[in-house]
């Protein structure tokens, strides 16, 4: 490896790039830049700082906040000392942020804002191993026994007048099989785990993914998804930095679509959330045009399709469909291409399968998805699509050092450096993944291809066992109907049961236009959902995507959801994973009465 440990490979780059932009940010309407000598300096006395209250090797330090520069630089100077951040997500409740300090056994925490702030000093009087508390924004009502990060900078300055090579001292003890971070599972059942990924873990699977994706110094991250989440703090944290890469943080998840053509990444890193909503609003823009923009519209998609695959295939291109292609951008593509900033190399994305027929679409478009696939527990990258070497519909080949074998049930099995040191004071749980052989069992059921691709099938837990005894993976189902521009989100329904049904929340943009298309009255959601025509429309767009499914897998009777999914109702990790036994229970006495009869 390259580095002993994640601090070596950030410091490393206040001598390679001591003037190259690091990280961006806006803040009072403007965007501010800062180089990585600004950022190392600052992360160096923000070590100092935890050091002068005692900090060291394998201590814990928590950290509930949003994506900004800090959040970056407190990781990098927790992990200076060899000891390990555990973020918690920021949509966490006081009670849910509480176990994971606790658990972690944290004895520092910062928190972003006042908001933050408060809600963690709510259950302060409970935090078992806590000491102290420190908020990260500037101009805030500083509560009683917190202090601000701006504080403990100072503190980490007066440790270094007296201790100037304290923290690079430090850094060349940490060894590289410490731990670097306690990432607890969101989970969609159970009290969530602690994750506990070393130096190694991380820097292999950096290396690995970079020893096939291209990725320059030059490139510009747009980091959005939440640095709480493994991907991106492995992508768009670790591996932006091993090359360099100047990283910049969108405002929030809402303006995403406005800091693109800001600040035109060149690359992004998302869960499918993001390319599934760009995909409906696209459509949805289409089919309220005119008769010949639509027909444009579809000819060039067309076009893309049949060229994207052909370079899948790595089949020759004719000059015929060549010169269509570049019609096509021209007309259509290119409108869509600057909308995302216009320098865009290829998106990222992780966390949930992604649809084919979207992948599909931004391939047709010119904007490659590298979709990949991993979790918490395997820092997390294990495959991958490749920009010369991709198929839609599957996670890509196998990294070139990571070992993957499939079991006798389907489920995916894997080993390597990749793969986690355990669950942090959970023996039996860890026991229950890791067999004696190294061997970390997914939990995902999937397969390899002719063509040497991953291909997940869903998650073992949530195969439906029907009434029948048909085993049914319910995730491509669902994935199938978001794809239509009336369905947002849909979980199927069916174990034990003699048929399928569904919960569907249906696309309120969608859903609106047409429903003012058709001069339909109504004043609030609920009274829109409770529109026969609005049934009768979904109804329709379910059996016209059940064409290829086998008669034991369509869809018999649905019911819509109160509300959209979410991660305040509970039916949403702070990940956007669907919990699937949530929904259910939520919903227990309306899909019954679909059963009743």
């Amino acid at each position: 490896m390259k580095y002993k440990n994640l601090a070596e490979m950030f410091f490393s780059k206040r001598e390679e790039f001591p003037d190259k932009i690091a990280y961006s940010f806006k803040e009072d309407g403007n965007w501010k830049e800062l180089t990585f000598k600004e950022v190392v300096d600052k992360a160096e006395k923000i070590s100092a700082g935890l050091a002068s209250l005692g900090i060291e090797a394998g201590d814990k330090v928590a950290i509930i906040s949003g994506n900004r520069y800090e959040w970056a630089l407190i990781d990098y100077a927790t992990e200076a000392l060899g000891a390990m951040l555990a973020p918690i997500y920021p949509s966490l409740l006081p009670e849910q942020a509480l176990y994971i300090m606790d658990d972690s056994e944290a004895k520092v925490l910062f928190a972003e804002n006042e908001i933050q702030e408060e809600k963690i000093d709510e259950i302060r009087a409970k935090a078992q191993t806590v000491k102290n508390y420190f908020v990260i924004d500037r101009n805030v009502k500083v509560l009683e026994s917190w202090r601000t990060l701006d504080k403990l900078i100072e503190m980490g300055t007066e440790f270094l007048a007296k201790q100037p090579t304290y923290v690079t001292d430090t850094i060349k003890t940490v060894e590289t099989d410490l731990p670097a971070t306690l990432i607890y599972t969101s989970g969609t059942t159970g009290e969530p785990k602690g994750a506990i990924l070393t130096h190694r873990n991380f820097l292999f699977d950096v290396e690995d993914s970079l020893s096939v994706i291209d990725i320059y110094s030059e490139d510009v991250f747009l980091s959005f998804l939440p640095l709480s989440h493994v991907l991106e703090r492995m992508a768009g944290h670790y591996l932006s930095c091993y090359r360099g890469c100047t990283v910049i943080y969108a405002e929030s998840v809402d303006t995403v679509a406005e800091n693109m053509s800001e600040v035109k990444p060149t690359i992004m890193v998302s869960v499918p959330r993001l390319y599934e909503k760009i995909y409906g609003r696209v459509l949805e823009s289409v089919e309220a045009g005119s008769p010949a923009k639509r027909k444009i519209f579809y000819w060039a998609l067309n076009i893309g399709k049949t060229y994207v695959n052909k370079i899948m295939k790595k089949q020759p291109i004719g000059r015929g469909l060549e010169f269509k292609r570049k019609i096509a951008y021209k007309l259509v593509f290119g409108k869509l291409y600057e909308k995302v900033g216009g320098r865009l190399r290829f998106f990222i994305s992780g966390g949930a399968p992604l649809s084919a027929e979207i992948a599909e679409f931004f391939g047709a478009a010119g904007m490659r998805i590298l979709e990949g696939y991993g979790l918490t527990e395997t820092s997390p990258v294990i495959s991958v699509n490749l920009y010369d070497n991709f198929k839609f519909g599957t996670v890509g080949p196998v990294l070139p050092n990571v070992e993957v074998k499939i079991a006798e049930d389907g489920e995916i099995l894997t080993r390597g450096d990749h793969v986690m040191k355990g669950y942090f004071k959970k023996e039996a749980e860890t026991n229950e993944v890791i067999d004696s052989d190294g061997w970390f069992h997914t939990g995902d059921i999937g397969h390899i291809d002719e063509d040497g691709m991953l291909k997940i099938t869903d998650r073992k837990k949530n195969i439906i066992v029907t009434a029948g005894g048909k085993n049914i993976a319910p995730q491509p189902i669902e994935n199938k109907f978001t794809t239509s521009k009336f369905i947002d989100q849909a979980v199927m329904i069916g174990d034990k049961r003699k048929f399928c049904s569904a919960v569907v929340v249906p696309s309120v943009e969608g859903c609106v236009s047409w429903a003012e298309e058709k001069g339909l009255k109504y004043t609030t959601y609920e009274e829109l959902i409770a529109l026969p025509e609005t049934y009768e429309l979904i109804q329709n767009e379910i059996n016209a995507l059940s064409g290829n499914l086998a008669r034991y897998e369509t869809i018999k009777k649905f019911i819509f959801a109160k509300e959209p999914f979410s991660i305040d109702s509970g039916e949403l990790t702070p990940s956007l994973k669907v919990k699937r036994n949530v929904v259910e229970k939520n919903y227990k006495s309306e899909i019954d009465a679909m059963y009743a009869n």
